[in-house]
């Protein structure tokens, strides 16, 4: 019997990213294979970690440990306050200083080339070069200057890479979007001017990007802090919870696939 190649399309988000490890985690326990992953983001660096082999448990782990102090390394703001290099490093440790092409699990990142508007796919290199430019919040971070190019967010240009799985020969595409635009925010720093701004510039495109998923989970994230990594437990809960809502269509979904090609 044929399967399908199922893709994971994870989406940007910040600290609220950590719901893609609780939606993965609902997706293996109900033995949906997980065969290729593109990330924006936060969903670039869930992705490489776990495509890297980083089994969810230790992930769970991981993320209950993630504090800003560990990766943030302030710089006197020219393009960006923070240098990036320490986070860099964090992802080079964690990825075992892989490439994209040795993952256990095909994983595409989206970045943004600041120069042209064009959408950057990195489908082979260094993990960590990748993942660095991939998470480059425009103003935050100073962009990566990689093979030319000065590299922002891939969020800015796809927030959910939906494209990108297809791309990669998905016959079921599973989108997870948890940077939703919260109403009447508090607004008290120029990152929350910022990730709010990209939230609301991106909601016309994620509807597109639902249209051409065949599953969009999207786990009600948006009270917490995308920048504060102060609630991962229940951030990661959430994404539990709104992945089990969809494993009985998945499932069903799937079988009706194998039918079908098997007629």
């Amino acid at each position: 019997m044929q399967h399908p190649k199922i893709g994971l399309a994870l989406g940007s988000g910040g600290a609220r990213g950590f719901a893609h490890l609780g939606a993965i985690k609902v997706l293996k326990e109900a033995g949906i294979p997980i065969d290729c992953i593109a990330g924006s983001s936060m969903g670039a660096m869930v992705g490489c970690f776990y495509g890297a082999g980083l089994d969810v448990d230790r992930l769970y782990k991981l993320s209950k440990a993630f504090k800003r102090k560990y990766y943030l390394d302030f710089t006197v703001p020219k393009m960006g306050f923070v240098a990036g290099k320490r986070v860099k490093e964090l992802i080079r440790i964690f990825t075992h200083g892989k490439k994209l092409e040795d993952l256990d699990i095909p994983v595409n990142v989206v970045a943004t080339d600041l120069m042209t508007g064009e959408k950057v796919v990195f489908k082979s290199g260094p993990i960590a070069d990748a993942v660095r430019a991939s998470i480059s919040i425009p103003g935050i971070f100073v962009p990566e200057r990689l093979n030319g190019r000065l590299l922002v967010d891939g969020g800015v240009v796809d927030r959910v890479p939906v494209s990108v799985v297809k791309e990669m020969g998905a016959d079921i595409i599973i989108a997870i979007d948890v940077s939703h635009v919260k109403t009447n925010a508090e607004i008290t720093s120029i990152y929350d001017v910022i990730m709010q701004s990209l939230d609301i510039m991106q909601m016309e495109l994620v509807t597109h990007r639902e249209i051409a998923s065949d599953f969009m989970i999207r786990p009600r994230v948006e009270m917490y802090s995308s920048r504060a990594f102060t609630n991962i437990e229940e951030i990661i809960k959430i994404g539990e919870e709104e992945a089990k809502k969809h494993i009985d269509s998945i499932c069903q979904y799937i079988t009706q696939w194998k039918e079908h090609r098997d007629t």
